[in-house]
């Protein structure tokens, strides 16, 4: 994918997210991008390490972690063509978690010099930026409402519906149905149960004619169903560009 396509996935979710300008998607555009393919579940950079650049997801799907002592791995959040899911390293300078792709994608990385000159040369561009992370922090705590008060299914059924919503922000649903690119083990880190427990989940919603789940795509059954179970109110999302 050329370095232009790569910024193309950014703009065009800025400006339904946050109302980009012209003026402003030109400073982006003329920002230097460098292209790397990754494959399925490779990491993209690791707890611990230093970062010097911030990568935008061009195509694929991403996902942080964090991975205790024994072993066993948390999914905090799944990422999508047009995000930037490690912006926080601009600033916070050790990682504190992993971020590794879900599946095959193509990232572009823009080095941490080249966006804090943009921020002081554009404050309209850094403040763009900085509402992404408030966002993301927003996304943060609704999946820890989301694990830590909601039975499995709702769980799932609330994953489903956030994923649901941002795909369509950037055109990336087919009709009833769209990509959730996750194993039952990774569904399973993602929720806080077994890939044993996720798997009865993912056959009770498709008893109950709710969703299909199957080889990475779910398909909407019954769409009130879907939303009555995942109890989901998107204002967290905050789609909506800033006026």
């Amino acid at each position: 994918m050329a370095t232009d396509a790569i910024r193309a996935a950014l703009i065009k979710r800025l400006r339904t997210s946050s109302g980009i300008s012209d003026e402003d998607a030109g400073e982006i555009e003329a920002l230097p991008i460098a292209v790397r393919h990754f494959p399925a579940e490779k990491p993209v950079v690791r707890d611990g390490e230093r970062a010097t650049d911030c990568c935008l997801i061009a195509e694929g799907f991403c996902a942080r972690s964090k991975t205790i002592p024994n072993g066993k791995r948390q999914i905090l959040s799944i990422h999508i063509p047009g995000e930037i899911p490690d912006l926080m390293s601009l600033f916070l300078h050790v990682m504190d978690h992993d971020l590794s792709t879900l599946t095959p994608a193509t990232l572009g990385f823009i080095s941490h010099d080249t966006l804090r000159s943009l921020h002081r040369r554009n404050p309209n561009v850094a403040e763009m930026f900085w509402r992404d992370t408030l966002v993301d922090a927003a996304m943060f705590r609704e999946w820890i409402v989301n694990v830590g008060q909601r039975p499995a299914p709702a769980r799932l059924a609330h994953v489903m519906v956030e994923l649901r919503e941002r795909l369509k922000l950037i055109g990336q649903i087919d009709g009833t149905s769209f990509d959730m690119p996750l194993t039952q083990e990774q569904i399973g880190e993602a929720l806080g149960i077994t890939a044993v427990h996720a798997n009865r989940v993912i056959k009770q919603l498709r008893l109950e004619g709710i969703v299909e789940l199957q080889r990475g795509r779910v398909t909407v059954l019954d769409d009130r169903k879907l939303l009555e179970l995942a109890d989901f109110d998107g204002r967290y999302l905050h789609q909506s560009p800033v006026l």
